[in-house]
């Protein structure tokens, strides 16, 4: 065995260090979870800010897979953590990266886990075919939502798993203290949006006058929080530049991309009303116990708002204006479900439970 009891080497591999704060989190709950016998080798874009954030792990640049591939061949386990990385709608490109990886440990006699994982979308035969192929060579996984589940028994994917929910969930909770913050403190309405194309013109406008009446109507500011750095910091300029702002909203809002997720949570804690499109948006919002009202632009939002007792619009069949209007008007200072939540976080541990289970090392 290469790594002895106490230096072991897992590669945990995702989207990391890409400026992106929900997969900060996926990461961040991750090495929480970790047997401490285990050294974390973190694949990872940006490997400075990463170590910042975590200095005890070493990094790997993701991006290059020469050199995750000589990562593993170094390791002792290879860990796929959180997110949906076995997909091609990002690019099949994407899934290939992922599936040679898996092969590779496989190959290698390496343990194969995959965390916290969501399977698809799929939507060539080929991928379907090659990810039919490779899961049932790996150890453990754990399915964050039941369409995953119920397409890998479809698929007779005889491995041991579960179903929970996502490991985001397990991250610390905070107090709301929305009523109590002072005015220099308090948020407002956070705005947590990102580009998408299911809304033209008339759908952003009618978002953005949700907000721009909400915020006038109880007298709150506006803040957009920029989840993805790279993708969503942009937004509120773009929609401006293509005049779909109301007036008077511009000069209410500021803007802010995040840097750590403590300044999330804080930011969440003093909102009188969190609108989230992005998933962890809406799981650290419910876990800061802040009043929100999600917007799906895919069905794993929808489903984690169901989960929460939260109110969820779809983008892709928005209702009326003043409908939304009510509904976001009805949650402004109206709390977070606590008992939801803490059904949440309870079956979510059940994602570190497997890995703790399974991530053992063969005898060479």
């Amino acid at each position: 065995m290469k790594g002895s009891a106490r230096n072991l080497r897992a590669v945990l591999c995702g989207y990391y260090g890409e400026h992106n704060l929900g997969d900060d989190a996926l990461l961040q709950v991750l090495l929480a979870e970790m047997p401490s016998t285990w050294r974390p080798v973190v694949t990872a874009n940006d490997q400075e800010r990463v170590k910042q954030q975590h200095p005890h792990v070493s990094t790997v640049d993701r991006r290059s897979l020469l050199k995750t591939a000589q990562a593993i061949v170094q390791s002792d386990a290879l860990v796929l953590g959180g997110g949906s990385l076995l997909q091609d709608s990002t690019s099949f490109k994407s899934l290939l990266y992922y599936l040679l990886l898996i092969g590779l440990a496989r190959t290698l006699g390496r343990p194969v886990i995959l965390w916290g994982q969501g399977l698809g979308p799929l939507t060539h035969s080929i991928s379907r075919t090659l990810v039919r192929v490779v899961l049932p060579k790996v150890q453990a996984i754990g399915w964050r939502d039941a369409d995953s589940l119920a397409l890998a028994e479809r698929w007779n994917i005889r491995v041991p798993n579960v179903m929970a929910a996502d490991p985001v969930w397990s991250y610390p909770q905070c107090s709301w203290q929305g009523t109590t913050c002072s005015d220099k403190q308090r948020r407002g309405v956070v705005v947590c949006w990102r580009p998408t194309t299911l809304l033209d013109s008339k759908g952003w406008k009618s978002l953005l006058r949700v907000v721009s009446v909400v915020a006038q109507q109880h007298n709150l500011p506006v803040t957009w929080l920029a989840f993805h750095q790279h993708q969503d910091q942009g937004l509120p300029n773009h929609l401006d530049q293509q005049d779909l702002m109301p007036n008077g909203l511009m000069e209410r809002s500021s803007f802010l991309v995040a840097s750590s997720l403590k300044q999330v949570m804080d930011v969440f804690s003093c909102a009188q009303l969190v609108l989230p499109m992005r998933l962890h948006a809406l799981i650290l919002a419910q876990l800061s116990g802040a009043p929100c009202v999600a917007f799906s632009y895919d069905p794993k939002v929808s489903a984690a708002a169901a989960m929460a007792q939260a109110t969820c619009f779809e983008l892709a069949a928005l209702p009326r204006v003043n409908k939304m209007i009510e509904a976001c008007t009805t949650q402004v200072n109206k709390p977070a479900s606590l008992d939801a939540v803490a059904g949440l976080k309870a079956d979510a541990l059940r994602h570190g439970l497997l890995l703790r289970e399974h991530l053992k090392v063969p005898a060479r």
